[in-house]
């Protein structure tokens, strides 16, 4: 049926008013310049440009997960060069915290303050995105996919400027206590966790969802990210004789946990690593022999992986990485982390008629199965009213050899044991 000139008028009309509203955000305390497609004057967005910040541990005992910078960098850079997300390029400000909390408030302030950015993406650590988020809330200042999974960012109503991207602990404890019901159903498990939110977090899920199962927790050990080394701890929770150890600890320490395994030739637990201290470059320097069938989980694809040899998403983010970031590993998951999470914020800003900081916090709250290039077959982007996790599938991976191989189907955590709550 054709319209009538009425009719398309009025559709006219009410498109031009949804296209104001859409961009009719929040309106910067600088001199942030007018943009093309509508009024887009928001603190940091100019018409060819958005200015992102990140903070991340470029030195100190969490340096590993610096490198992630580098593959969030290189994404911006290849997108840059295609013309950037809606005509404007990203220009990436990367700031060094050290993986202490005052100093990543400090570098916070000023990337907010002085460098005048629409957006802080990515805090990296638990503690220092804790310690920024009531600060960024106040100043109205989206902090979108957070590195960490602590599942406060998709529980706490109080700070809805602050969302995290990746599979939040709880959910990740989840899928290994699924696997251990399943495979080992009389499992006793000795647990080496950080002494703070994030180690707190996936053992408290851990507890709850082998609870009333005939998995039990015997021993647990926890360490402070000040300790020079879990050697101690290790040898404690040794004398437990449990036949699955859980490890929930930062690459530096899960390095040093793996070697003590490895040497303790009269304990030989089944160890399982958590995601965040999965990458190769964690496993590498124990000995790639002394790491065969330790058992972890993920979402994204393994750079290492050779049945991802001809996927285009890898092919394209090896390229970028040579070419913008020469001295990085492009088999380093933690690069290839960067980059997943840089395509779904782009994913987020494409939503949007024109970048706007409500409209930033708005949009990565309304995902409906968007699909991210690194991310796994049948892993999706989605949050909506009540559900602020974005991903809460995983599958379970098993290293053998030089690299990690996936085994068992996806892990859909909100299917199998229900949606996460306060």
């Amino acid at each position: 049926m054709r319209k009538s000139t009425a009719a398309r008028a009025a559709a006219a009309a009410a498109a031009a008013l949804l296209t104001a509203t859409a961009c009719a955000g929040q309106r910067g305390d600088d001199d942030g310049a007018s943009a093309a497609g509508g009024d887009c004057r928001t603190t940091g967005v100019t018409g060819t440009t958005i200015k992102l910040g990140g903070i991340y541990p470029l030195s100190g005992p969490a340096s590993a997960y610096g490198t992630i910078s580098q593959g969030v960098s290189a994404y911006f850079h290849h997108v840059n060069d295609k013309g950037g997300i809606r005509g404007r390029k990203v220009e990436f400000v990367v700031r060094d915290d050290g993986y202490q909390p005052p100093k990543a408030v400090e570098e916070a302030r000023r990337l907010v303050e002085q460098e005048k950015v629409f957006a802080v993406f990515q805090t990296l650590g638990t503690p220092s995105t804790a310690a920024v988020r009531d600060y960024l809330n106040k100043r109205q200042v989206p902090q979108p996919f957070v590195a960490t999974g602590a599942s406060v960012w998709g529980t706490d109503d109080q700070h809805p400027w602050t969302i995290g991207w990746q599979p939040n602990y709880v959910a990740e404890a989840r899928v290994y206590a699924k696997y251990l019901r399943d495979a080992r159903p009389r499992a006793r498990v000795a647990v080496l966790y950080q002494n703070d939110d994030f180690g707190k977090d996936l053992l408290g899920g851990f507890r709850k969802a082998v609870a009333g199962s005939g998995v039990e927790v015997v021993a647990t050990q926890s360490y402070e990210v000040t300790d020079p080394s879990v050697s101690a701890q290790m040898t404690s929770l040794a004398r437990s004789r449990a036949d699955v150890l859980l490890d929930v600890t930062t690459p530096k320490f899960a390095s040093q946990a793996l070697a003590a395994d490895a040497r303790n030739t009269a304990w030989n637990p089944l160890h399982i690593v958590n995601n965040v201290a999965s990458s190769a470059a964690v496993l590498k320097p124990v000995g790639f022999r002394n790491v065969q069938g330790v058992v972890s989980a993920t979402y994204f694809k393994d750079p290492a992986d050779r049945q991802w040899a001809g996927d285009p998403e890898i092919r394209t983010y090896k390229e970028a990485l040579h070419k913008y970031e020469p001295s990085a590993d492009p088999d380093n998951q933690f690069n290839a982390y960067g980059w997943a999470v840089a395509s779904s914020l782009h994913k987020a800003l494409d939503t949007m008629k024109c970048p706007t900081r409500e409209g930033l916090r708005d949009a990565v709250r309304h995902l409906r199965d968007v699909k991210v290039g690194l991310l796994l077959p049948g892993v999706t982007l989605s949050t909506g009213p009540g559900d602020a996790f974005p991903i809460e599938t995983m599958r379970l991976m098993r290293f053998k050899g030089e690299r990690w191989q996936l085994f068992g189907d996806p892990v859909d955590t909100r299917k199998e044991f229900g949606p996460l709550t306060k």
